[in-house]
């Protein structure tokens, strides 16, 4: 799975993933993170309407995304005239507290999340495969503050079952990838019955649950 993957998905519109409302984990368990007013990163965040809402709370919103033509949705969307920002590694569209960078994750230098205090990631960590999945954490590590806390959203289910994305990562798994930091599972509910994922159901899912945790340094 590489970038390639990622535009067609966008260029034909087969963008499942996208969730037309707020999500309904980040306005339960937001306040947890104690973020206040800080700078919050969306990883791999397409035109997610979490970000509008993350704004409206009074946080500075950093999102990554590699398909100029989300993040370019995200704005027309939004009714807002971004200013944008050719750079060495990413497309800087910034306007109304909102900075998407529009390139490879995987390009991203402490400096560029340097007063970054929070993490949403609702569906980064399962949009990648196994080994992805490790190279994703440990660039987070890397360019991360110390002290930046996340909120979580993991989803599980036999993986035989269904080809992903998006995959099944365990809590094993999340110990594992987040080893040395505090993890706390905040909810766990079955979600295969819900509306939204009849599509998982014809792709042959028998059961499929989602985890919400909050992850902190110790």
């Amino acid at each position: 799975m590489d970038t390639s993957f990622w535009l067609e998905r966008w260029d034909n519109h087969q963008i499942g993933f996208h969730q037309a409302d707020i999500n309904p984990y980040l306005l339960l368990h937001w306040a947890s993170q104690q973020a206040n007013h800080g700078v919050v990163l969306v990883p791999l965040c397409g035109k997610s309407r979490d970000m509008q809402w993350l704004q409206e709370q009074g946080h500075e919103v950093i999102g990554v995304e590699v398909s100029r033509q989300a993040v370019s949705e995200f704005f027309v969307e939004q009714g807002i005239k971004p200013r944008v920002i050719q750079g060495p590694r990413f497309e800087l569209w910034q306007a109304a507290g909102y900075q998407l960078l529009c390139g490879d994750f995987f390009a991203l230098q402490a400096q560029d999340l340097h007063n970054v205090s929070a993490v949403f990631d609702r569906a980064a960590l399962i949009a990648l495969p196994g080994e992805l999945r490790r190279r994703y954490v440990a660039t987070l590590h890397s360019v991360l503050p110390k002290q930046a806390s996340m909120l979580l959203i993991a989803m599980t289910y036999p993986q035989q079952q269904m080809n992903g994305p998006p995959f099944s990562v365990d809590e094993a798994e999340v110990s594992r990838l987040y080893a040395g930091y505090h993890i706390e599972r905040l909810q766990d509910e079955d979600v295969l019955s819900h509306p939204d994922n009849a599509r998982f159901k014809q792709r042959g899912l028998q059961q499929m649950s989602e985890q919400v945790y909050r992850i902190r340094a110790r």
